[in-house]
């Protein structure tokens, strides 16, 4: 059988090699003679402050002996949750997951623990650090998985809310895996929950379930709007702050999203319906800055959308007020600008409209598109990058079909790769199919790169599969 090492050996022989003495250790670590010697002999258990302390002095790196701590004062021995609380926050700050994940494996047989590991996660949460946060979120998750509690729920919509990244895949999977634990919220957080989840779905163009969760959104805000009024405020408006917007956002952002429903599905004159509901807004109550900041958003978006039903469903002649109300707001908002000139270029290739002189105008801002964002906004991570990729696409189709190979190719190539990295493989696919209607006015450079690119996804997804194969 294996001896484990452990840090006192290490110590000890350390001290040998160096021929220091227990008191110039005790001098180098900042630690009296006495404390070094107990650690040494084996009398006095070690904290990790004095690990820290120890490791240091060593001229080891940070967290050097954090493996070998777990060994020797975590696996098979009772839980000190100060000690081992202390130990997760520095291998947060230290970036070690592999030893986060051994410890709470070692504690998380016993339910005693979960409610100070999910307190801990929290905190690491909140600090930003989410792949250490996301460990213990999903050990306490396996640990209540039979239990009914809040707890399991806020769990599982942290890590749905870590999880959510650029593969729209893996986005699906875990929006389907959490929309099981909605309900199991307080029925404030459910709100943001249900928002969070519209986006992602909106992002994956699954409007069935956009409309779902913004029906049940729109339901239960008017509930709890209903009882703020009619109950005690004080108390109400602090369940309220938990909320990333004014309640009455979540009534009128519904029917907005439910509007987006109606005008993936080609029915314009009920997302110009919606559209009105959302612009009055003379029922809310409230008159504080904030409410009034969100009420101008919400009648500056039905401005903008109005024109765009309009322009989609065939009506022409509001495309140069629309391109003015583009220009009146540029700059304000470099994620809006998108959707409104990629509704532009929508609008030109279904209605073969030429907007050239449109899209010289708004040159810079459609140079200066970008997919990264720091926001964590689930609409701005989600939509916008989809948003970009689908722009690329609507403009190659129009530069095309026009003759202007060179922007063209440039465009479906940026799209392409977009999609890609975005792990969509029917708009990949779309974006293949109209390169290979065009391929005969390619030049062999262009064509090079873009069949690196085709090369490489289909590497890319062997890839996947083999590991996917090899998992199962």
């Amino acid at each position: 059988m294996e001896i484990t090492p452990t840090i006192r050996a290490e110590l000890d022989r350390y001290l040998k090699q160096q021929g220091l003495s227990l008191t110039q250790f005790g001098h180098i670590a900042g630690m009296n003679r006495g404390i070094v010697s107990s650690i040494v002999t084996g009398n006095k258990s070690m904290s990790v402050n004095q690990l820290d302390r120890i490791t240091e002095a060593m001229g080891l790196a940070e967290g050097y002996f954090y493996d070998l701590f777990i060994e020797n004062y975590i696996i098979d021995f009772p839980p000190n949750m100060r000690r081992i609380e202390r130990l997760l926050y520095r291998c947060a700050e230290l970036d070690k997951l592999d030893a986060i994940h051994r410890v709470v494996g070692a504690i998380m047989d016993n339910l005693l623990y979960s409610p100070k590991l999910f307190d801990i996660a929290e905190t690491l949460f909140a600090q930003g650090r989410h792949a250490a946060a996301l460990l213990l979120y999903e050990g306490v998750a396996e640990a209540e998985k039979y239990q009914h509690s809040e707890r399991l729920a806020i769990c599982q919509y942290r890590i749905f809310t870590i999880q959510i990244g650029d593969d729209q895949s893996g986005n699906l999977r875990a929006s389907a895996v959490f929309e099981a634990f909605v309900e199991r919220l307080d029925e404030i957080d459910q709100l943001d929950a249900l928002k969070d989840l519209a986006n992602v779905y909106r992002s994956l163009r699954k409007w069935d379930k956009v409309d779902e969760m913004a029906r049940k959104m729109r339901a239960k805000a008017e509930i709890q709007y209903s009882m703020k009024h009619q109950q005690d405020s004080r108390e109400y408006d602090e369940c309220s702050k938990r909320l990333s917007r004014p309640m009455f956002v979540y009534i009128t952002y519904a029917d907005l999203l439910c509007a987006s429903v109606c005008e993936a599905q080609g029915d314009y004159q009920q997302a110009l319906d919606y559209t009105y509901t959302y612009t009055n807004l003379d029922w809310v109550k409230e008159t504080d800055e904030k409410t009034q900041h969100w009420i101008g958003l919400f009648q500056h978006w039905a401005e903008g959308n109005t024109y765009v039903y309009k322009l989609l469903s065939g009506d022409i002649s509001v495309l140069r007020d629309y391109v003015e109300y583009i220009a009146a707001t540029s700059g304000s908002n470099e994620q809006e600008e998108i959707s409104k000139l990629l509704n532009v270029v929508i609008a030109a290739n279904r209605f073969e409209l030429e907007v050239d002189d449109i899209l010289q105008r708004f040159d810079t801002e459609i140079n200066s598109f970008s997919e990264r964002s720091s926001s964590d906004d689930m609409y701005t991570k989600q939509v916008i990058p989809d948003y970009i990729a689908w722009f690329g696409y609507e403009l190659a189709y129009y530069y095309l079909h026009r003759g202007s190979y060179i922007d063209g190719f440039k465009h479906l190539m940026y799209s392409m790769e977009s999609y890609h990295i975005l792990n969509n493989e029917t708009y990949f696919i779309n974006c293949m199919g109209l390169f290979l209607h065009f391929r005969e006015y390619v030049v062999t450079e262009t064509k090079a790169k873009f069949l690196n690119l085709i090369e490489k996804v289909w590497l890319d997804n062997v890839e996947k599969s083999s590991s996917s194969d090899h998992r199962g």
